[in-house]
């Protein structure tokens, strides 16, 4: 079973990327974000766990998250693997879904990182706003502040999974066609080494 984590800067395309794998590799999307607010609109017990800390204005702790990730991970028993997307985001985060995964047999397989310039970055986000019409992506201090964020935060985390050889640094440069081929080779990689 393949467990895939993508990584990028804001514009990096990993929400596209992210779509051409779950239809060629037929995976089960897990976004931590999508899944908290469906639990959290269904009130179920994870998520009433999740709004007491929502409700109060803090994060929701870690172990909460890993619930719902476990929880998702057993109602898809039948899955060919997961792709995760907004998790993790801390190393402490990637050990706590390493030690759920190895308690079910199982391991990340792959964390795919896509890299991009930070020039290209901040275009590309001026240019989702513009298409998107996301008042978020125009602003130079907000894009310069996520880019920054985005170094500060996502450095360690590919070092953890490239120490482990789990990492396959794709170039987001080129046309979405292009990446998605180096990127079909990485996980195809994976595949038959498995």
């Amino acid at each position: 079973m393949l467990h895939l984590i993508l990584f990028g800067p804001p514009g990096a395309g990993k929400g596209t990327q992210s779509k051409l794998l779950i239809s060629k590799y037929n995976l089960t999307h897990l976004s931590t974000g999508d899944m908290l607010r469906s639990h959290l609109k269904e009130q179920t017990a994870l998520g009433k766990e999740a709004a007491r800390y929502i409700n109060q204005g803090l994060l929701v702790p870690d172990e909460v998250v890993i619930d719902i990730i476990k929880h998702h991970i057993e109602s898809n028993p039948h899955a060919n693997g997961f792709i995760y997307d907004g998790f993790p985001r801390t190393i402490d985060q990637a050990v706590k879904l390493d030690e759920l995964l190895t308690g079910r047999g199982q391991q990340i397989n792959l964390m795919i990182f896509f890299d991009l310039p930070d020039s290209l970055i901040h275009e590309r986000m001026r240019k989702r706003a513009e298409v998107e019409g996301r008042s978020d992506d125009a602003d130079d201090q907000v894009i310069a502040t996520r880019i920054a964020t985005y170094h500060q935060k996502t450095k360690p985390l590919i070092d953890y999974y490239c120490a482990q050889n789990k990492c396959a640094q794709i170039d987001g440069a080129p046309s979405i066609e292009e990446v998605s081929l180096a990127t079909c080779h990485a996980v195809d990689g994976l595949i038959k080494h498995e």
